[in-house]
Formats: structure tokens, sequence, C-alpha cells
């Protein structure tokens, strides 16, 4: 596993280090999630960062997940995907706050009251006339947009797109909506709120279906491959998880990465469980 991101001008301190150790202070919720989650700052050595704060005392219980375990399984995914090599998920830790216990993830994009909170989907996301997504776009299928019409989902056919696919399809991310995907000015995608990922029961709901049944691209089964050698008993990331997931959810991640670099493609709905989330963003 990489070393955690350095902050420019604090040597020796890190996004982690501040993220789990800093004072951390609350400074307003935002009201649109279904659980609590809370915008924040922490403050370490002088350098102040901003964060999002999801305690396990705001959390809804789920029918379908253990009460008391999303914050958990949200550091499991950005551990997971740090393994991959990916830059994808946020830097996120567990650790105590104001209301207990609870995630607190690195905030990401523009601050809560921006005038562009909140965009972002639409450059990676589209509904479109017709039933072909046109270049550049991959097909999801089709959504009623109004009664008796329809429209054409499609996502960009972007490689940072490919490996979120990838990664959600390893976590069995059951709620990718396009509201979790973050692309920064920078070029890079961050994605988050992955709160219900990793039951041992296939439940991947998703957006990002337009590479089911195609080939994995050479980098991605390598970055799969990495990520099998590191889930093996004994290995830190096996350790890491086996605090934060169940004996059966561990077993079960090692058999979905097992499986997608036995069959060498993008997964394809099972069938048995709703493919696309509700609403879609």
């Amino acid at each position: 596993m990489s070393a955690p991101e350095r902050i420019p001008s604090q040597p020796g301190v890190s996004t982690y280090e501040v993220l789990a150790e800093g004072e951390l202070t609350i400074l307003g919720q935002i009201t649109d999630a279904s659980n609590a989650v809370l915008y924040a700052t922490v403050e370490r050595a002088g350098r102040t960062l901003h964060c999002v704060y999801k305690p396990v005392s705001g959390e809804r219980p789920l029918w379908d997940f253990p009460d008391g375990t999303l914050a958990e399984r949200e550091v499991a995914a950005y551990e997971v995907c740090r393994a991959l090599g990916w830059d994808l998920v946020p830097p996120t830790v567990l650790r105590e706050g104001p209301l207990g216990v609870g995630m607190c993830q690195l905030w990401v994009g523009p601050k809560p009251d921006a005038a562009d909170f909140g965009r972002g989907p639409e450059r990676l996301l589209a509904l479109v006339e017709g039933e072909e997504p046109g270049p550049g776009w991959k097909a999801v299928g089709f959504a009623e947009v109004a009664e008796g019409r329809t429209a054409l989902l499609v996502h960009a056919d972007d490689a940072r797109l490919r490996r979120l696919a990838t990664l959600d399809a390893v976590i069995n991310n059951a709620d990718r909506k396009g509201g979790h995907l973050l692309p920064l000015d920078d070029g890079r995608l961050h994605a988050i709120d992955h709160g219900v990922s990793f039951h041992a029961e296939n439940k991947l709901r998703t957006l990002l279906w337009g590479w089911g049944g195609e080939p994995l691209p050479a980098e991605i089964r390598a970055a799969l491959a990495g990520l099998g050698d590191e889930l093996a008993d004994g290995r830190p990331l096996a350790k890491r998880l086996a605090e934060l997931l169940t004996g059966e959810e561990c077993e079960a991640l090692r058999e979905r990465v097992a499986d997608l670099l036995a069959t060498g493609i993008h997964p394809l709905p099972g069938g048995e469980w709703p493919a696309i989330p509700w609403p879609l963003i």
C-alpha cells in the first residue's frame, strides 16, 4: 500500500494524520442526506482541512446492513481503492468526534455554500434522445423522463469512470448515484458515499453499467491482481479490513476479486437485485 499523501509546507504531517488526530469542529449539516452528514474542519500543527464527518450515532438503520457499520464500510472502501493504486476515494478515517465515533473524510470540490456546489455529474452522465449513445458515451439503459416518454441514460466513456466501475464491482457498491461523482477542475475524479458496500450477497447497483460484458483493460487486471495479493491472509490490508468488516464479507471480497480476474470482463447485472439506484442523482 502506498504511503499517505503529504501536505505541502508541513513536512512530516500527512493528510491522514490531520484527519485522524486533528481537532474536529462542526460547521454545519448537509441536510439532503439520508444519514447525519456534517460539514466540519480538522486542525493539527497549524494546518486546517475541510472534511465530512458522519457519526455512527446518526446512521439510519437499514434492513439489509448491520446497524452502526456504515462508517466502517466507508473507510474500507478507501483502503481498498488505495490498495488498487487509484486516487478515486478521498482520504477517509475512523475516529472520535463531537458526536462519537464516525467516518471523517477529506472534503473535495467546492464548499457547500458555493454557487457551483453540486455541479459535475452532467459532465459524466446524460439523458439523450434516440437509441444510440453517440461517440464518447456508453449506454446504460432507458429511463422514463415523463409520462409516456423515455430517454437513453448514458455515461462518459472515460478511463476514470471505468476504474470506478471496477471499484464498485469489487466492493459490491449498492448505491452508485450520479451525485456521488465529483470531477475536479484539475482533471481528477473523486467518488463518495460508500457506506452501503461490502455486503456478502450480490447487491451491485450503479449507473456505470456501460462496459458490462467487455474485457477488462490490462491496467485494471494488473491492479486487481495486486489487490488480490494484498487480500491474502496476514497481509496488512487483510488485517485492516478484518477490523472493519465481518469475516464473511472479507471472504466475499476476495471471491469477487478472484471472479473478476477469472472472467476478465466487466460484470453484467445479475437480475436478482435492482441494477440501477433510484433516484439517479
